[in-house]
């Protein structure tokens, strides 16, 4: 997309990132809801992965299985098919790679007999304590010359948390 940069994030505490992600996300939301543009467009960690469902894509974290069962709109067969697979990758969390994580997506889509489970981070050369970040330039020159007052401050204080990573 025009304006767009994406880049990869390299970080010590994968905690603290997203703690700061997060504030980030809430801020910069905050002003898209008021003045219609958001800066950042996707972030994607190493242990990601989408799956499709009867609504869509919907993306989780590797060790949100038991979270996010109920939220999927797919048939019972389905589900325990991936809670197994996902039991399995979760049990190694420890020393879990992309690789890994790689390779079970691969054999859950074969068991599934369908490409359900999607994982990028693979592809895109993460591994752990790192994420992919894709940030609007055009959104964010045009927020940084439209604010002022407590919108500002706000916009700063994203963008401050933004750069200790870029």
């Amino acid at each position: 997309m025009a304006g767009t940069i994406s880049k990869i994030i390299h970080f010590h505490d994968e905690e603290e990132f997203l703690e700061d992600v997060d504030a980030v996300m809430e801020r910069f939301s905050y002003l898209a809801s008021k003045y219609g543009h958001n800066p950042i467009e996707g972030v994607l960690l190493w242990d990601y992965v989408g799956i499709r469902d009867d609504e869509g894509i919907k993306v989780f974290r590797v060790g949100e299985f038991p979270y996010f069962e109920g939220t999927l709109k797919l048939d019972l067969e389905t589900l325990r098919t991936m809670e197994r697979y996902f039991d399995e990758m979760e049990s190694r969390w420890d020393e879990l790679t992309v690789e890994e994580i790689n390779y079970f997506v691969e054999m859950l889509n074969e068991a599934l007999g369908e490409q359900r489970v999607y994982y990028d981070a693979y592809s895109l050369g993460l591994d752990r304590n790192t994420a992919y970040i894709i940030l609007n330039l055009v959104s964010l020159n045009y927020l940084e010359s439209v604010l002022d007052g407590g919108d500002r401050e706000i916009f700063e204080e994203a963008v401050e948390l933004l750069m200790r990573y870029l």
